[in-house]
């Protein structure tokens, strides 16, 4: 297509394209693929996109895959771009929306990371990939390759949520479980690649699963009419997803079809594991290694991110900010959008809501500004976020009235 090479997000070495590529052999930094975006502004328009179908494939001349027939798909989606307007009435509001991931195959926003990795990974006749999660990435990417008939080592921690421990063993991935955090399973992982010289498929050890999740801030930017939003909130563990979303806008910038301006990006994370936030607070340009983490929004319990450079670089670059929330406000939040506008989300999703009311309670978001949370994933896979006492009627009994 139109990839012309890789380039580290730290040296700017450039690398050959559609060769099999880890980190940047100089520096150790994550590698980013860029485009000929001159020839993409030359080939591609907005009429030829409006006749494709739905699915993240519609962005293929920003896409990094070489052949269409190779694509390893389940079903990807445009996600839905919802209104909150009985929301946002409510906290004397308007222009509130959601980006709901929980509709991609897998029930998350990762779908995307692994369809556009596991395609790449394919091209290049890559046979074994192994990588830490915290959950939602192993699922996903366990079952693209059970279609792409690649093998999948993946390391979980035990706490991790069960339904994504399932989802990898049924798809028939090699599943172990460490007693620790993603950074312990992370070490097994690194241990395991040198030893058997499988692809690292890690957060941005690799370059493409980024491109997957640019996706996003693709369809944002479709979704609205080519007219960015005021503010975007992510909820960032690894990052990948506001790393991502911040190249689309940069790239759809470069070809003309959006304007100078930038959302403002909101990197969101939780007050039991918080490194990025700690590093913006004190205006370091990376973060440091977040001791004892955790937290109920289980996929943000990152405690170290490789590429927390660049997200802070992203939130800097557009005016943005850091902000950490409480497990409290996230399980009210969760429960108070389930009520108000029959959506039940993740935990992950959730604390964006609770960073919206903090910065629109603060002024930093004004209550006219087009803001867009970005829910990673459905609150079906996050059953113990949901606690009821269920009322139990023997057969003669009637409904309370």
């Amino acid at each position: 297509m139109y990839v012309s090479h890789l380039e580290c997000s730290k040296c700017g070495l450039h690398l050959e394209p559609h060769k099999i590529a880890q980190l940047c052999p100089t520096c150790g930094a994550p590698l980013l693929v860029r485009y000929d975006l001159a020839k993409v502004k030359a080939s591609f328009s907005k009429d030829a996109l409006a006749r494709r179908k739905h699915n993240l494939w519609r962005y293929r001349e920003l896409l990094p895959f070489q052949d269409e027939t190779s694509i390893i798909s389940l079903g990807e989606v445009m996600t839905p771009l919802i209104p909150l307007e009985k929301l946002a009435r409510s906290l004397g509001a308007t222009g509130l929306y959601l980006k709901d991931e929980g509709l991609n195959p897998g029930g998350t926003f990762k779908s995307r990371g692994a369809a556009m990795g596991v395609t790449c990974a394919a091209e290049l006749g890559v046979k074994a990939i192994a990588m830490p999660t915290n959950g939602n990435a192993g699922a996903a990417w366990s079952i693209y390759c059970a279609k792409a008939g690649i093998d999948a080592y993946i390391v979980m921690p035990v706490e991790a949520p069960s339904i994504t421990r399932s989802e990898c063993a049924i798809a028939g991935a090699k599943l172990y479980l460490v007693n620790g955090l993603i950074s312990d399973a992370g070490k097994i992982i690194a241990r395991a690649v040198s030893k058997n010289k499988w692809t690292d498929a890690s957060t941005l050890k690799e370059p493409y699963r980024i491109e997957g999740k640019k996706t996003m801030g693709l369809e944002i930017a479709e979704q609205l009419g080519w007219e960015v939003p005021d503010v975007i909130l992510y909820p960032t563990g690894g990052g990948v997803g506001i790393i991502g979303i911040y190249k689309a806008l940069l790239e759809l910038r470069e070809i003309g079809w959006i304007g100078d301006k930038m959302p403002r990006l909101v990197a969101v994370q939780s007050e039991g594991c918080a490194p990025i936030v700690k590093a913006w607070e004190e205006k370091q340009a990376a973060s440091e290694f977040w001791p004892d983490s955790s937290t109920i929004a289980f996929g943000i319990n990152v405690p170290k991110a490789l590429g927390d450079f660049l997200v802070l670089d992203a939130v800097k670059q557009t005016g943005g900010c850091t902000i950490a929330v409480s497990d409290e406000e996230v399980l009210h939040d969760q429960a108070e959008l389930a009520r108000t506008e029959g959506l039940f989300i993740c935990p992950e999703g959730a604390a964006t809501l609770s960073a919206y009311k903090r910065l629109l309670n603060s002024g930093w978001i004004k209550s006219g500004e087009k803001t867009v949370l970005l829910n990673t994933g459905s609150g079906l896979k996050y059953p113990n976020t949901v606690r009821v006492d269920v009322p139990v009627l023997e057969p003669s009994e009637d409904i309370p009235g």
